[in-house]
C-alpha cells in the first residue's frame, strides 16, 4: 500500500514562496503518477499539478501555470511542489495523491492514494 507524506505547509505574505514536499513509500514503483490537490472551505478538491513516475510528464493547472512547479525524485519517492508569487486565493489545504492506473491525471477520481494533507495561507 503506498502511504503519503506532506510537508512544507504554512503561512506566507501574497507574493512570497513555498516548496511543498511529498515523500512517498518504497512500493510508489505501482503508482503511474503523482499529483497535487488542493481544497479550500466551501469548495471542492480541485487539481493543482502532476507528474508521471516514468516520463516525467508534467501537468498543470490553469490557475498556477506559470507560478507553480512540480518535479519528482524517484530516487528518494519524492514529489515536489515549488510555489512562487503565491496569492490569497492560493489558501487551501494541499493533498498529495498517487495513481496506479493510467489515466486522466487531473480528474481527482484517478487517483487511489491521499495524503493528509498540509495547510498553506497565504495572506494578503
Amino acid at each position: 500500500q503506498v502511504q503519503l507524506v506532506e510537508s512544507g505547509g504554512g503561512l506566507v505574505q501574497a507574493g512570497g514562496s513555498l516548496r511543498l514536499s511529498c515523500a512517498a513509500s518504497e512500493r510508489t514503483f505501482s503508482s503511474y503518477a503523482m499529483g497535487w490537490f488542493r481544497q479550500a472551505p466551501g469548495k471542492e478538491r480541485e487539481f493543482v499539478c502532476a507528474v508521471t513516475w516514468s516520463g516525467g510528464s508534467t501537468y498543470v493547472a490553469n490557475s498556477v501555470k506559470g507560478r507553480f512547479t512540480i518535479s519528482r525524485d524517484s530516487a528518494k519517492n519524492t514529489v515536489y511542489l515549488q510555489m512562487n508569487s503565491l496569492k490569497p486565493e492560493d489558501t487551501a489545504v494541499y493533498y498529495c495523491a498517487a495513481a496506479v492506473s493510467p489515466g486522466d491525471v487531473v480528474v481527482r477520481y484517478r487517483y487511489n492514494y491521499w495524503g493528509q494533507g498540509t495547510q498553506v495561507t497565504v495572506s494578503s
